[in-house]
Formats: structure tokens, C-alpha cells, sequence
């Protein structure tokens, strides 16, 4: 582990706060979008959400362009910090454009307005900036705790942001009028907001020289300039099992989330109140933000990620099998409790993830003398997206095969059922997969093994 420091808090808050920017866009599609296009725009459910799949498809394309396009970028700014800055300006428009489905518009059109738009706004933007601002973890210090400590404090401000989208969003609608105007109101704001903080963030802090960052002999600096291709990257990505697991992780934690974000509909449709959300989400980020205060000490304190990242799902595991039984009880305190106890479990990760890619990046610059580091961040968000888009696509298949019908004032038997079986079973099953793959994500002790062995 290296000891030296290289950031000081002025450095790693205002790195954090530019997950404000992130998930302004991110929390609000993935909460909020679907029931936009449904019940304020009238759109098919599952239309709708094959288009989204179909958008994140190609937009794993466009994230490894990005992530290679990174690694070969060189300026005053470093590497990963022009994206980042850059990036944000189209992120702000195109968010407020997928809001502004014209609805004097017929179906059809309303549809390829919605995937253009879309598909810009996460396909090209908001991958340029979230692999740039993720990628920085591992360019401004070579320091596994700091690395760790960027990881928790970013999130603190991620799920701050989420909690405060997710309780305000819906009074906010309200208080515009309701329709989808006031959704194109509220996505403006939220636009400027994130290009503020964006840009705030991007010029808090420097990335390291390359003679810094890779602290070795020329030849192996030269080695880190020289371009490489398309299938090289990949080799080195597929080589490294410890990032193949990382991403299957990133999948299983986004289909975990798309299964959750159908809580608005559980909540309107089973609880009997839309309005329940709000609780449940103070109830899942509270515990989870204070949990991220201690996670880099709790790192130090048992020298390394992996068994607390462990532990941690296992809880998380406990925590969602919990709401499950309080939910049929017919028990909301209860699952109230259990949600917290859910996400607490899900800290160690969340903030350590960062610092995890970061050490399965090491692990191929120790094995094969490579540095890949916007490549690999790259194919790390399109496990997320591509997660999160076929995510909200199978939620929008079953709940439209149960069927469901856009503002009924009940819904059938069939789609309760479903409801059920995504906001209750798929997060039990994906948690247990998670800590599954987590007992087999020792990525630490290979690089010292790697280190001590002189590879």
C-alpha cells in the first residue's frame, strides 16, 4: 500500500460533489423517467423500455470509444478532466430535451424523439463525462486509502442527492402543475444545477505526471504512451478475472436497482400512497450515508476491502430478505427497518468501489506492464448502463405483460403480483449473487503476491 498522501479535503470534497452532477441526471431517469413516459406522456411501458435497452446497448459501444479516446488524450488539463468539463454542457441540454416530449406529437414520433434524445444524453455526454470523472480516482493519487476515502465521500454526496431528488421531485411536479410541462421545469433546473457542480468539481482537483503515476523506468513509461487497439484493450480487460467479476457485480447491483426503482409503482399501486416513497427512500440513504463516514477507516482497520466488502452483502442480503417477509406480514414499519438495515449492508461496496476498479487496474499494470485505467472505467459504466437499461427494460416487459394499464385507478391481480416479485424478490436474489462473487474478489492479495514476486 502506498503511504504517501497526494490530496488534501479541499481536494476530495470538491471531487465527491461532482456526483451531485452525476446523479442529478442518473437518479432522476432511473426513478423517474419510466413513470414520465407512462403516466404524464401515455407511452407503452414496455415500448418504452425496450427502447431504453436498445439506447444502453449501443451505448456500450460508445463507452469503450470513449474510454480508449481518454487513454490517448494528452493536454494542460491531463487526461480525464477535459471530458469531464466538457462533457457536461451536452449532459445539461440533453437532459432537459428527454423532458420535452412534445405532446401534441403522435406516438410515433414521440418515440424517436425519445430515443434520439436519449440515446445522446447517455450514449454520447453523460459517457464522456461519468467514465472521465470516474477515471480520476485512479489518476490523481496512488494512494489505496485516499482512493477509498474519494470513493466514500463521492458517494455521500451521490446518495445525499438521490435521497433529496427522490423526496423533493414529485412536490416539485406537483407544485408546476403536474403535467409534463412541469416535468421539463423541473429537469431544467436540475440541469443547472449538475453543470455547476460539474464544473466546480472538475477544476478542484490536478491528475499526477506520468512519471508520478507510474514511478517506474522510461521504458515502461513509453510503454504506458504507445496507442494500442481496440482488440489489445480487450485482451487486457478479459485477461484480468478479477475485472470480469467487478463487472458482473456492476450488472447484478444495477438490475438490483432497476427492480427497486419500481417502488414509485409499488408504493402508488400497493402501499395505496406515492407519497410512501419519500419515506422508504430517507429510510434506505440516511443509514447508507452515514455508513459511508466510516467505511475508509473500517478499511484501514482490517487492511483491505475484501472481507468487509463480504460482510457487507451478506447484511445487505439479510437486510432485503427482511423486507420481503415484513412486506407479505403486511408490516411497513418493519420493512421501514429492514430497508435500512439493506443499505447500510451495500456501503462498503458502494464506497470502495472506485478504489476496487483502481486496484483491478493495478493488477494489470503489474501482470502485463499496461496502464488502461479510462478503457477499464469505460467497460465498468457500461456495466452499468447496460445493467440498468436491460434492467428497466424487463421491469417495463413484465409490468406490461402483467398488465398494466398507465393511471388506473387500481391495477390487476396480475400486475400486484409483479410488483412484488421486482420490488421484493429480484434485490433478495441479485444480493446473494453479489456476495457470491465477492468471496472470489480477492484482487489485494494477488497484487501482493504480484509485488513480493517481482512480476
Amino acid at each position: 500500500m502506498v503511504d504517501k498522501r497526494y490530496l488534501n479535503w479541499k481536494n476530495k470534497i470538491g471531487y465527491g460533489a461532482g456526483d451531485i452532477a452525476g446523479n442529478v441526471i442518473y437518479a432522476f431517469l432511473s426513478t423517474f423517467l419510466m413513470f414520465y413516459l407512462t403516466d404524464s406522456i401515455g407511452m407503452n411501458m414496455g415500448i418504452a423500455g425496450a427502447l431504453m435497452a436498445l439506447s444502453n446497448l449501443l451505448d456500450g459501444l460508445s463507452d469503450l470509444f470513449f474510454g480508449i479516446l481518454l487513454d490517448r488524450t494528452r493536454s494542460k488539463l491531463g487526461r480525464a478532466r477535459p471530458w469531464m468539463l466538457f462533457g457536461y454542457i451536452g449532459c445539461a441540454v440533453m437532459l432537459a430535451a428527454v423532458f420535452m416530449i412534445p405532446t401534441s406529437w403522435g406516438k410515433a414520433a414521440q418515440y424517436a424523439y425519445f430515443f434520439i434524445t436519449y440515446t445522446l444524453l447517455n450514449g454520447v455526454f453523460y459517457t464522456a463525462n461519468n467514465i472521465s470523472y470516474a477515471t480520476l480516482t485512479a489518476l490523481i493519487t496512488k494512494n489505496t486509502s485516499e482512493r477509498v476515502q474519494l470513493g466514500s465521500i463521492r458517494f455521500v454526496f451521490a446518495f445525499a442527492t438521490t435521497m433529496i431528488l427522490q423526496a423533493v421531485t414529485i412536490d416539485a411536479v406537483t407544485s408546476f402543475g403536474g403535467d409534463a410541462t412541469a416535468w421539463k421545469s423541473v429537469a431544467v433546473i436540475y440541469a443547472v444545477i449538475g453543470l455547476i457542480t460539474n464544473t466546480a468539481s472538475a477544476l478542484s482537483v490536478k491528475e499526477l505526471p506520468p512519471e508520478e503515476l507510474y514511478k517506474t523506468d522510461l521504458k515502461v513509461i513509453q510503454m504506458q504512451e504507445k496507442p494500442y487497439t481496440i482488440p489489445e484493450g480487450t485482451g487486457l480487460l478479459f485477461s484480468n478475472k478479477y475485472y470480469m467479476m467487478v463487472c458482473g457485480i456492476l450488472f447484478l447491483t444495477q438490475l438490483c436497482q432497476s427492480s427497486l426503482n419500481m417502488g414509485v409503482y409499488f408504493m402508488k399501486y400497493v402501499l395505496g400512497d406515492e407519497g410512501m416513497l419519500k419515506t422508504f427512500t430517507l429510510c434506505a440513504n440516511i443509514p447508507l450515508i452515514l455508513g459511508l463516514f466510516i467505511i475508509p477507516w473500517l478499511v484501514k482497520k482490517l487492511r483491505g476491502m475484501y472481507k468487509l466488502h463480504i460482510a457487507g452483502y451478506f447484511l445487505a442480503f439479510l437486510g432485503r430478505l427482511g423486507v420481503l417477509i415484513a412486506a407479505y406480514l403486511g408490516s411497513i414499519p418493519v420493512m421501514l427497518v429492514f430497508t435500512g438495515i439493506a443499505s447500510i449492508g451495500t456501503c462498503p461496496l458502494q464506497g470502495g468501489l472506485n478504489a476496487l476498479i483502481a486496484s483491478c487496474s493495478e493488477h494489470t499494470f503489474l501482470t502485463q506492464k499496461r496502464r488502461i485505467d479510462g478503457t477499464m472505467y469505460s467497460c465498468s459504466s457500461f456495466g452499468i448502463k447496460l445493467g440498468a437499461g436491460l434492467g428497466s427494460a424487463i421491469c417495463g416487459w413484465m409490468m406490461a405483460a402483467a398488465g398494466y394499464v398507465e393511471n388506473a385507478a387500481a391495477q390487476s391481480a396480475s400486475t400486484v403480483n409483479m410488483l412484488h416479485i421486482l420490488y421484493l424478490w429480484v434485490p433478495v436474489i441479485a444480493n446473494l449473487a453479489i456476495m457470491i462473487l465477492l468471496t472470489r474478489l480477492n484482487v489485494e492479495k494477488a497484487n501482493e503476491k504480484a509485488l513480493a514476486s517481482g512480476i
